[in-house]
């Protein structure tokens, strides 16, 4: 059931209990912990925090710890599928699921016992009515029960026909109705399968679509606000939560204005100082702004050229994979006036002279090279004078942690990590993250250029298809589920800024990459078409669990995301195949 007062239903009723915390590896998640972390510090409530990348683990650790807990908290997992079925907990056991995938289960929405949704119902949810989707079942069952019990015939069963009957135009009223009532009621059995099919084509109709609703971080600083506990790192942190929204593609660009309107205003409420001396900031304080910043990945850690060449956006439009594109990024930024000297080197050393006016001087030529969009609405902390990070750079650090390849680290060591990159006291660690994320982005758009150059991006009839090789260069920076999302979208961006095909153009991409060489797997991700207009709702998940059952193929739907599952790599050709049947 969906929580309305999160302060009373919620947060008053683990405030004194030991609760377990079960976190998805995901940004956003990472940002919700933190603020409900340190909510539990302030009020001293004890609980242990469990990192989970998929179902698996989910159920492995929920097995473990079920005997110690009664309160379970699921941040970014557990609302897109009936969780009490694929945990089989205790009837004592109390789940407050805080989950941005959408759509919620219809099972989990009308459990009014153990399980409790932390989940915004100004989202455009769309939940079936419960009358729809039960009753109609229950009634069948229940009525056949009455009947051979007292061979009488049950009212609520003639108020289901005389609905039926309404509905299609005739009426069970005047006289010899009787027979008539009686007659049809010997057909009720008949038209359960009919009832189940109504039922059926409902819940089709609600779940095929896998989309994203409001930031779980957003949803935890609501609380914190709520409750007067709101603090200028618990807003930081819900900021970041919805940057990684935008960055990885899961919200509209309408959502993404909205909800930056709304932290906005905090934002003004929190860092709002008058100049006297009475009120100033100290130079060592936490500073968060309103910015409308250029759209390019790290510039400000990294040289302005790097940037430019390793952002989605203007990698695309560019075409900077072709001898012509690096031709008119050359022109670009003769056009703004920058010397190549001066674009090289890291932008902390430019000239203070060219830096002073560079956002609104690169818009200008952007404008012009047909990039209407490089200026975003974002937001940038300070610390102090030296440090000065723009959301989407803590973002991209974050992920990069979390998903680094790096041998000696498990995943457990990297969401601890990533955790920690985001605290103030760890900047050496989110420095460290902002290296892993340039060599991430770079390796991203190596692996673009050879896709595009290559012609591995293939029409299948209703979607495009991409595998990458065993022995491409930097594969395992792509074995992760959200490297591997993220490239498989800035891939689609780049195809369709690259081909002539106005077909191409609308259609969505599966891209399939290795996973493990000794097991013989690989992951295959989902992206939907990359339109103006695209509403960003993803139809795969439902999709491959349709195109494996049909082919008995192998696969693993492990991950929180219904659109990236394992698959072994020898039932690729058939379940592709059925795919493209199915779509067809």
């Amino acid at each position: 059931m969906f929580v309305s007062d999160f302060r009373k239903e919620f947060y008053e009723v683990v405030q004194n209990q030991r609760v377990l915390l079960f976190v998805a590896s995901d940004v956003d998640a990472l940002c919700a912990c933190k603020i409900l972390q340190a909510l539990f510090q302030c009020d001293h409530v004890q609980y242990t925090l469990v990192p989970v990348s998929g179902w698996q683990e989910l159920e492995t650790a929920f097995l473990e710890h079920k005997e110690q807990f009664h309160y379970f908290i699921l941040i970014n997992c557990g609302a897109n599928v009936d969780l009490l079925d694929i945990l089989q907990p205790d009837e004592d056991a109390i789940f407050f699921v805080c989950d941005t995938h959408r759509p919620v289960n219809v099972v989990n929405v009308y459990n009014d016992t153990q399980i409790k949704l932390l989940i915004k119902q100004d989202d455009d949810l769309e939940v079936p009515a419960y009358d729809d989707i039960f009753r109609d079942e229950e009634e069948g069952e229940e009525h056949s029960g009455n009947e051979s019990d007292n061979g009488s015939e049950p009212s609520v069963k003639r108020t289901r026909l005389e609905e039926v009957g309404q509905s299609s135009g005739w009426s069970l009223r005047g006289p010899g109705v009787a027979g008539i009532q009686q007659a049809l009621v010997l057909t009720l059995d008949s038209a359960i399968p009919w009832l189940r099919g109504f039922r059926r084509d409902i819940l089709f109709d609600y779940e095929q679509y896998e989309y994203h609703g409001t930031s779980s971080a957003m949803v935890m600083f609501d609380l914190a606000w709520m409750m007067s506990k709101d603090l200028n790192d618990m807003l930081w942190w819900a900021i970041v939560g919805l940057t990684d929204q935008w960055v990885q593609d899961k919200i509209t660009q309408m959502k993404y204005v909205t909800d930056v309107g709304i932290l906005q205003r905090h934002v003004s409420r929190h860092n709002h100082r008058n100049e006297d001396e009475e009120n100033s900031l100290s130079v060592d304080c936490t500073r968060i702004s309103f910015e409308y910043d250029l759209r390019l990945a790290l510039y400000q850690h990294w040289s302005l050229h790097d940037s430019l060449c390793n952002t989605c956006y203007t990698a695309a439009r560019f075409k900077l994979w072709s001898v012509h594109g690096q031709k008119r990024l050359q022109e670009f930024l003769a056009d703004v006036g920058l010397p190549l000297k001066q674009v090289k080197q890291k932008f902390q050393s430019m000239d203070v002279s060219l830096k002073e006016n560079l956002r609104e001087m690169i818009e200008e030529s952007a404008n012009k090279f047909g990039m209407k969009d490089m200026r975003v609405q974002t937001f940038s902390i300070h610390f102090g004078f030296k440090h000065k990070f723009l959301a989407s750079d803590v973002v991209f650090a974050t992920m990069s942690l979390m998903e680094s390849p790096e041998k000696d680290g498990s995943g457990t060591d990297n969401f601890i990590q990533a955790l920690d990159s985001l605290s103030r006291s760890n900047l050496d660690k989110l420095y460290h993250g902002l290296e892993l994320a340039k060599k991430q982005l770079r390796a991203t758009q190596q692996t673009i250029a050879s896709c595009l150059c290559t012609n591995l991006v293939i029409s299948q009839g209703p979607f495009l298809y991409c595998s990458l090789m065993e022995g491409t260069p930097d594969i395992v920076l792509f074995s992760k589920p959200a490297s591997l999302s993220l490239l498989s979208r800035h891939l689609l961006k780049s195809f369709v800024c690259s081909t002539k095909n106005r077909r191409c153009k609308l259609l969505p991409l599966v891209m399939a990459a290795p996973l493990s060489v000794e097991q013989g797997t690989v992951t295959v991700v989902g992206i939907p078409p990359e339109t103006d207009s695209s509403d960003r709702k993803n139809f795969f998940g439902r999709a491959f669990e349709k195109a494996a059952e049909g082919t008995n193929s192998r696969t693993l739907h492990n991950h929180f995301d219904l659109s990236v599952i394992e698959l072994k790599a020898e039932d690729r050709s058939k379940f592709l195949d059925a795919l493209v049947s199915l779509l067809s």
